[in-house]
């Protein structure tokens, strides 16, 4: 089925195969000691021009999913319209995907963790030694080799799971928990477009403290609905202020480097100036990113995914939809707690919010 972009969007090529096979499977046969009416010959000949039409695309469909698995290079996506939002949590990155994944010929992936898979284990490897033997799979020796293997990866499941997006089209990679291993993502896709998303850390802890107190969204998503308790939620809210400033530091620490570093296309964005001038600023970003998109269609989808537009009833307090008010910390956080995400992303700071 084609969306109103023309974008075609499936949960995955596999579902779609499924779709199109059981179409193909004629209606029982009738007896009948009549020869067909005119109307019935025609009506029995449409249908089996319908199941060739069907048989074809099945074709088709099964041999785009090996030419993706097989070739990723040359099977479907192109890695130079990969786009990712690298940052971290909470920063304005569920919002900003969906307003790109309105615009024609966008999809969104959402939170792979293909980041985490690799940037956990190798940044968090603290055994030096194996860095430099042939055993470790992150070796520093092989390194060529295991990139080259990241890249095959992301894009053979890219292939796989967006078979029906156009060889042209792009595909918006939101990946704020997988950030950690922005360097080797950008070092595996350099041709690949990044959105470095920031927002103020303090605004950050306060969203993410609202987050885990009882009766929130994600209370609710974990505990109520997914029928069991994690640490976080049943930590020390001072000792949550720290664990989570420290992991906002390392993250957009990681992908501060590989924005340096990058060579592809890449855009800087602080999540102030996305709230304040949000069709500007997106305005900004597809042209930093050398991407066309109809302007109309940009002010369609930014005046629908307004603050404004959301109800009142699923925003506030303990909803996934907060605030959306940069300096509200100051009303969230105690003194203490704000000393202590300013002590610990002090270089942040100082840099993006002096």
């Amino acid at each position: 089925m084609l969306t109103c972009q023309g974008v075609l969007r499936l949960p995955t090529l596999r579902q779609k195969i499924l779709d199109v096979a059981r179409g193909l499977r004629p209606a029982p046969a009738r007896e009948t000691k009549e020869p067909a009416s005119g109307s019935q010959a025609q009506t029995i000949e449409r249908q089996r021009e319908r199941l060739r039409e069907q048989s074809k695309e099945l074709r088709e469909l099964r041999a785009r999913v090996a030419e993706g698995i097989n070739n990723p290079e040359q099977g479907g996506l192109r890695p130079e319209n990969v786009i990712w939002i690298l940052g971290y949590a909470r920063t304005g990155s569920t919002w900003l995907a969906l307003m790109m994944e309105e615009l024609d010929n966008h999809a969104v992936w959402r939170e792979p963790y293909v980041g985490a898979l690799f940037g956990n284990l190798y940044y968090d490897w603290v055994g030096e030694k194996h860095f430099e033997t042939k055993h470790f799979i992150l070796g520093r020796r092989f390194r060529e080799s295991w990139l080259r293997s990241i890249r095959s990866f992301i894009l053979t499941e890219a292939n796989v799971r967006f078979a029906g997006l156009e060889r042209d089209g792009y595909l918006v990679i939101k990946e704020p928990n997988g950030s950690v291993g922005a360097p080797l993502l950008m070092e595996a896709l350099p041709e690949s477009r990044m959105v470095f998303l920031i927002r103020d850390p303090r605004d950050v802890v306060a969203s993410r403290l609202d987050s885990v107190r009882k009766g929130s969204w994600l209370y609710k998503r974990r505990v109520e609905q997914g029928g069991g308790r994690t640490a976080m939620f049943d930590m020390q809210e001072n000792t949550l202020v720290e664990k989570t400033a420290n992991a906002y530091l390392r993250s957009v620490r990681n992908v501060k480097e590989a924005y340096e570093t990058h060579r592809g296309p890449r855009v800087f964005v602080k999540y102030e100036d996305l709230r304040a001038d949000t069709l500007g600023t997106i305005e900004r970003i597809y042209s930093t990113l050398g991407i066309s998109v109809d302007g109309g269609a940009l002010e369609r989808t930014v005046r629908e995914h307004a603050w404004e537009a959301i109800p009142e009833e699923q925003k506030g307090e303990g909803k996934f939809h907060r605030k959306a008010s940069p300096g509200g910390w100051r009303e969230d956080l105690t003194p203490e707690q704000a000393a202590t995400v300013e002590r610990i992303t002090t270089s942040l700071l100082e840099e993006f919010y002096p």
